[in-house]
């Protein structure tokens, strides 16, 4: 699994602690977001959210670990975009429901609040979890068709009630989405000479020049 990490600014301290917690785990991980508190360019979780929704419906990854001082402001800003499925995880017990029930591809952390002594324990404790089992795989067992068809209701919900991702991408101020075309790195991994849609691969190019 390509899994990105995506920091904002105010956990961005936090960024070695969560590679630490996956290390080991076979998957590929990808560093993207901040890896220090009040270093420049800076992100906050409206970036965040941006870049998690980009790097998910490009198809660049297919999990992303993102979160800020709560995980609220990550998590609501991440579920504006198309194509995203966030939990806000605080626990090994969030991590692993989390999984089965709604089998999403992001996780919001609370990296700020509440994190205190074993807190690098607790992230390995989340990881050891949200991998442990099927995603969307369903709990309790004699619920597994039910959620399972409440996933596909979901994702179909989601695409009607939103733009397409050229549109976003076209529609959004400079404010949110040239900080994150423009952060280090950001350009190779969205590689947009390699994006199959049309419009969307149309749309960043303008929004890059």
């Amino acid at each position: 699994m390509r899994i990105a990490v995506i920091n904002e600014t105010s956990a961005a301290d936090r960024n070695a602690d969560i590679l630490a917690a996956l290390e080991g785990r076979g998957h590929t991980i990808i560093n993207a977001g901040m890896v220090r508190n009040g270093a420049k360019p800076e992100l906050t979780y409206i970036h965040t959210g941006l870049y998690a929704a980009m790097l998910l419906n490009l198809g660049r990854v297919d999990f992303v670990v993102g979160g800020c001082g709560t995980g609220q402001g990550f998590l609501n800003a991440v579920m504006q975009y198309p194509g995203v499925v966030c939990g806000h995880i605080l626990n090994s017990l969030d991590a692993w429901l989390f999984a089965q029930i709604n089998g999403g591809n992001c996780i919001s952390l609370a990296l700020n609040q509440g994190y205190g002594w074993a807190a690098d324990v607790n992230l390995r404790f989340i990881f050891d979890r949200l991998f442990s089992v099927e995603p969307g795989g369903g709990y309790p067992p004699h619920r597994r068709e039910s959620q399972q068809e409440s996933r596909r209701i979901l994702a179909s919900v989601s695409a009607a009630t939103h733009r397409p991702f050229a549109e976003i991408i076209a529609l959004l101020p400079d404010s949110v989405i040239k900080p994150v075309l423009e952060f280090p790195g950001a350009a190779a991994l969205i590689d947009v000479d390699s994006i199959a849609d049309a419009d969307l691969r149309a749309a960043l190019r303008q929004r890059m020049m």
